[in-house]
């Protein structure tokens, strides 16, 4: 890995003004901030011959997997430089990989800005797919106790359709 590069990808977090830190030549786990998933730690590392992107979105569904699935297939076929995939125990990330030659300030620009799309986008609809009996037994328990639902009101559909 040459100082280059990793000086490269530090310009390019710094210029975005991205919270980051580094792990070492060459690994840097970026705070990509969000709105619905309050921020997405994801890890840029080079590698010897690709940057790796990856970024950890939702655990594994509790219920409705081949929906969620299906949704993530799907949802790969519109994605840039990074796709869903699981882990060994079903954790939903984004990864990719570009060759090291390809990457520029403006390649990691566009790689961030679609793990941020995508995870923050999308988060909602994995818990609405994956966890609709949690969020139901939740917001229930909520307003048996008078708490607030402010941070359910996203799923007020799903609740009211129940």
């Amino acid at each position: 890995m040459s100082a280059d590069l990793d000086e490269l990808i530090g310009s390019a977090l710094d210029d975005r003004e991205l919270e980051y830190q580094r792990h070492g030549a060459g690994r840097f786990l970026v705070t990509v901030p969000g709105t619905a998933r309050l921020q997405t730690p994801t890890w840029l590392i080079v590698s010897t011959h690709a940057l790796l992107v990856g970024a950890f979105v939702c655990r594994q569904p509790d219920e409705a997997h081949e929906d969620v699935y299906r949704f993530m297939l799907r949802r790969n076929a519109k994605l840039y430089g990074v796709h869903y995939a699981l882990d060994k125990v079903g954790d939903i990330h984004l990864v990719g990989r570009t060759p090291l030659h390809a990457v520029t300030a403006d390649e990691i620009d566009r790689l961030l800005g679609q793990v941020l799309e995508a995870a923050d986008g999308d988060f909602n609809t994995f818990l609405r797919l994956g966890f609709a009996s949690s969020i139901r037994r939740e917001y229930a328990w909520r307003v048996d106790r008078g708490e607030s639902l402010a941070n359910l009101a996203a799923f007020e559909s799903l609740v009211n359709d129940s």
